[in-house]
């Protein structure tokens, strides 16, 4: 509910990430537009009210079963936002990756799980030595957020799910995570899903990217398709958002409407804000309009402001990284 209105927070969800090979798929859009609603149910912390999750074939109602709960932990791992929330301060840090390694199975003895821990810090650049027996509030925030991710990898997942997972930390360090995501990509055969609304990292780390607006996926595609073509009019807005030397604002774009009357509109709900806006726009759904084969959008313009054949709802899809491997809403 949003001031007694009541939305839908992820609305009708299609996409796909090809499992051939790991990859880094980008969930971008300004706050509000339902990045964080969709990674709660990914990782099965807020249930869907229609429609399933699948990963690897397997829908995610097969893991609500507690004997099937530790399983799930085994293919999907989070990454939060703040890294200070993560750890409690009154327990030593080395203590939540032992909790790891030995609840889930992946390791017999603490002496066993010492090595695994050892080998997945390292990986983030630390050292066991310097990690174990110290609490939360003798690291920084960008130390805190490695050792996350090393818990992450302790179960080597198949899917890592990072829910704005630089958005605490100094503009200076942000980069150095997100260089961790590309190098664990391929050394831990993982994907990751990388919410985030930080287009500069985005556009650097990313292999595929979703545009998302008040809970509709708007555009998706390869990173390098929509950077060097956007199609949708919010994506190039976000895109001049960027800051860049020599360029000057576009102001065209107009402010955005009262949230919960753009989440109720029964057109396009981008259309209060777009300048190519037509009356079609404003009265009718437009469909996803497949442009090529790396590039997909949800848009009228591209279709010469016809309406789409299909304004049937649909599901959400993120694959991993087998040849079959999905996650659909």
């Amino acid at each position: 509910m949003l001031l007694g209105t009541k939305i839908t927070a992820v609305d009708h969800m299609d996409l796909t990430l090809p499992g051939d090979k790991p990859q880094i798929m980008s969930i971008v859009g300004e706050s509000g537009c339902g990045k964080t609603t969709l990674a709660k149910m990914i990782l099965r912390l807020l249930e869907p009210s229609f429609g399933e999750v699948v990963i690897d074939g397997t829908p995610l109602s097969f893991y609500a079963k507690r004997k099937n709960k530790k399983a799930f932990l085994k293919k999907v791992q989070p990454i939060f936002q703040n890294p200070f929330s993560t750890f409690s301060s009154r327990k030593t840090v080395d203590t939540y990756l032992y909790e790891t390694a030995l609840n889930l199975d992946i390791a017999a003895t603490k002496q066993e799980a010492t090595g695994i821990i050892t080998d997945v810090l390292k990986s983030v650049g630390l050292d066991f030595a310097n990690v174990a027996g110290k609490y939360p509030n003798q690291f920084s925030g960008g130390e805190l957020q490695r050792i996350s991710i090393a818990r992450a990898l302790i179960p080597k997942p198949r899917l890592i799910v990072a829910d704005e997972p630089v958005a605490m930390i100094d503009a200076s360090l942000r980069m150095n995570v997100v260089n961790l995501f590309k190098k664990l990509k391929d050394e831990y055969n993982v994907n990751f899903i990388y919410i985030t609304h930080d287009l500069s990292t985005a556009y650097y780390v990313s292999d595929y990217i979703a545009t998302m607006y008040r809970g509709n996926l708007i555009e998706y595609g390869k990173a390098k398709e929509i950077l060097n073509h956007p199609a949708h009019p919010y994506t190039e807005l976000l895109l001049e958002s960027i800051p860049r030397v020599g360029k000057k604002w576009n102001e065209d774009m107009k402010l955005p409407d009262i949230e919960s009357k753009e989440y109720g509109l029964g057109g396009c709900k981008f259309a209060g804000r777009c300048v190519y806006a037509k009356e079609i726009c404003h009265s009718s759904k437009p469909g996803m309009l497949q442009l090529n084969a790396d590039h997909q959008v949800l848009c009228f313009k591209h279709s010469g402001y016809q309406v789409s054949a299909s304004d049937a709802a649909i599901g959400v899809q993120v694959l991993s990284n087998s040849n079959k491997s999905d996650l659909s809403l």
